[in-house]
């Protein structure tokens, strides 16, 4: 294990000299990942991106909420009189 995380350090050494970040910052994540106790097979499989797909319905773009929830406790306003709305009192 600890050979992986050896050549995962050189590859982010190598890729943050080559003003590549981007992969410099996903290889540090993996080996985080294994530090952590992930084994190889799970580190490859992990979405480090930080992003998250998001799901359909979904209310809109930045939400993970898939349906409004209201408060506990809230009623809806009471609906207004046809007869009454719209008119002015005399």
């Amino acid at each position: 294990m600890t050979d992986i995380i050896k050549d995962l350090q050189r590859k982010m050494d190598a890729a943050s000299s080559a003003l590549d970040f981007e992969e410099a910052r996903r290889i540090r994540d993996r080996i985080n990942l294994m530090r952590g106790g992930a084994s190889a097979a799970e580190v490859a499989q992990a979405d480090t991106s930080g992003l998250v797909r998001q799901q359909p319905g979904a209310m809109g773009l930045g939400t993970s909420r898939q349906r409004p929830v209201p408060p506990p406790g809230w009623k809806p306003p009471p609906k207004p009189d046809l007869m009454t709305s719209g008119r002015k009192r005399r």
